[in-house]
């Protein structure tokens, strides 16, 4: 497979943005990646994530003279505008909207706005992120037609052709596991389960064995019934 130039990643350290980080690795002759302290309730994943970038580059030769540069940008706006359960001691359930209380409104459109802007700045005309509309809590801003609102809005608003791919969009926990597999065998499926963190609560203290993470919390059974049902099938 012939490699495409260039790709900034949206690397929050979790497990679907470091299996898209692997797959962009596969792709891409040079890929930075790009992460965001706005004030969430789970910053311990922005710990992790030089952690999970030391230990792909150790498992590949080719992946460790392709990864770039790492950027981290700063948006504690988005939480002091925030009233969630992300941004807040707060309880996670349903509001009136239907939607979790983890929603942050805006979020992925900010996070595309500054991601583009550094991509602009670093001559990069792809951008790859781990929205998904299939195994979601509901939040708009990761279904698909949002995605490509966001990649036309790029592109004319800078006058530069932007790409986003959304390797995950349609595929569910289960998938995105055996994804892994496929990508990085064992290797990688080990550096998911002992690094990434995807507990909304931030719990590194509860080892189980899908990861790390309270095992309550919508994203931690979304994980743990992914990982089951990929096991199952394995």
């Amino acid at each position: 497979m012939d490699l495409l130039d260039s790709a900034l990643v949206l690397f929050s350290g979790g497990q679907d943005s470091t299996v898209c980080l692997a797959w962009a690795l596969e792709r891409f002759a040079r890929v930075e990646t790009i992460g965001f302290a706005y004030g969430q309730r789970h910053a311990v994943e922005l710990e992790v994530r030089p952690r999970i970038r030391s230990a792909l580059v150790a498992r590949s030769q080719e992946w460790r003279a392709r990864l770039g540069d790492d950027h981290i940008v700063r948006i504690d706006a988005l939480a002091e505008i925030s009233d969630t359960a992300l941004t807040r001691e707060a309880e996670i359930e349903i509001n009136k909207s239907g939607l979790p209380t983890t929603f942050v409104p805006g979020r992925n459109l900010v996070f595309f706005a500054f991601a583009g802007a550094v991509a602009y700045r670093r001559n990069i005309h792809h951008l790859v992120g781990g929205m998904c509309e299939t195994d979601f809590s509901g939040y708009p801003d990761c279904r698909d037609d949002t995605v490509k609102a966001m990649q036309l809005a790029l592109t004319l608003g800078t006058d530069r052709r932007f790409v986003i791919h959304t390797p995950l969009m349609w595929i569910d926990k289960a998938a995105t596991f055996a994804l892994a597999h496929q990508i990085g065998g064992t290797a990688l499926i080990d550096i998911l389960l002992a690094e990434t963190h995807t507990c909304y609560l931030g719990d590194r203290g509860h080892r189980h064995d899908w990861g790390f993470g309270c095992g309550e919390c919508p994203a931690c059974r979304l994980r743990a019934s992914g990982y089951a049902k990929w096991k199952a099938a394995s």
